[in-house]
């Protein structure tokens, strides 16, 4: 998805297979200038607009533990390189869990900082979008390699008017910080989701490793309020304002996926968009009364873990849900509210799947968030236990 000059770019659709742009994205721009050597590019849904990474240029990307598996999305193909140990680093972009889901599902570490934390400045080229939920972050196998590569990516552009102006903190130096004190709030469902009940046991049982490092760790109260109407609209909109001219001259080139979710935006009202947009105030109010109360929140990051290429789940423990949505509860909102968090690898399934532990902050608190994922993953380490596939 980010464009890289004289690198083939095509953002997963069979309509940019032979675009080479001419410029770097600023993420690209920053890796580049700190001395990064860039391997390649991976594999990604179109345009970015699903939970797994599956496209009409090739085969379905696929899980290293499993390779009948997703490794999700959208940063699928970065995340199943990573885990086969095809790189030491890799960047993805979060406009609804796309750094989170892959990194639960591939046995990861992987941070979506504070909406703002890094430009999204695409290159004079890229669509300009008016997205209010999509971030650039790092993947990595270890909290340190992501803090370093936030390091770099983070911080003002004027390119971007909405990233922020204050100077990054020392990711770095958070990771020393500790976390004996916190006060951490689990929730298995956020009041409506639909959960996997081993899902649920190996994330609750990691959360519980909180109050071994000195934190107060309790049930919280969060309850949200159907987020998944509002959050289509605006996903949905947003990409349709932007790739219209390509959506409207072109469906014959595009993902029956990617047209379903277009087809949905040419449906919704400027009432039901302002309605949406409202939702995100209500979120943001919800999230800021948790953490009156809490310095974190924990919960799954996934509802399920890793399921069969192409196979998105229709019902989770007996209840129906969104296949677009269903499988991915805990990450969007977290978009839409802008906070910064992250998924931990927590454990794996009965059958040897990784399952990854959501850790939300507050927002602009990637230190935070930094220091607690060190403190878990030198209490619970995972670096060494690798996929099949490596």
């Amino acid at each position: 998805l980010e464009l890289t000059k004289g690198i083939r770019t095509t953002s997963g659709s069979l309509h940019f297979k032979d675009r080479v742009p001419d410029e770097d994205s600023v993420v690209v721009e920053r890796v580049r200038k700190a001395g990064a050597i860039i391997l390649g590019k991976t594999n990604t849904p179109e345009f970015g607009h699903k939970g797994t990474t599956e496209n009409l240029l090739g085969d379905a990307c696929r899980n290293p533990w499993n390779t009948e598996r997703t490794p999700g999305g959208s940063s699928g193909g970065a995340a199943a390189a990573l885990a086969a140990g095809l790189c030491s680093l890799a960047t993805g972009s979060d406009g609804g869990g796309s750094i989170r889901i892959p990194a639960s599902f591939c046995g990861l570490y992987g941070i979506k900082p504070t909406q703002g934390r890094v430009p999204r400045y695409g290159g004079a080229a890229a669509p300009i979008l008016a997205n209010q939920t999509s971030q650039s972050g790092p993947l990595s196998r270890t909290v340190r390699d992501s803090a370093l590569l936030l390091q770099v990516l983070a911080g003002y552009d004027s390119r971007d008017p909405g990233s922020i102006r204050d100077a990054p903190p020392d990711f770095l130096a958070a990771l020393r910080k500790g976390v004996s004190g916190l006060k951490v709030g689990w929730s298995s469902d956020y009041g409506f989701a639909p959960v996997d009940p081993e899902v649920v046991d190996v994330c609750y049982r990691a959360a519980k490793v909180f109050e071994e490092l000195g934190c107060s760790v309790e049930e919280t109260d969060l309850v949200l309020d159907a987020p998944t109407e509002p959050f289509k609209i605006i996903f949905s909109v947003n990409t349709y304002a932007a790739m219209g001219p390509v959506v409207d001259e072109f469906e014959h080139e595009l993902t029956d996926y990617f047209m379903d979710n277009m087809r949905f935006a040419k449906t919704v009202t400027a009432s039901d968009y302002v309605r949406a947009v409202g939702y995100i105030d209500r979120l943001k109010a919800q999230f800021a009364d948790q953490f009156q109360r809490y310095d974190l929140i924990l919960s799954p990051t996934m509802a399920v873990p890793p399921f069969p290429v192409g196979d998105n789940p229709t019902h989770i423990a007996g209840r129906e849900v969104d296949p677009f949505t269903g499988f991915l509860p805990f990450t969007f909102p977290i978009n839409m509210n802008g906070h910064t968090a992250a998924s931990i690898p927590a454990g794996f399934s009965s059958d040897g799947l990784p399952i990854g532990l959501h850790i939300v902050g507050r927002w602009g608190d990637e230190e935070t968030v930094f220091a607690a994922s060190a403190a878990f993953e030198e209490a619970r380490p995972w670096a060494d236990k690798r996929p099949a596939v490596s």
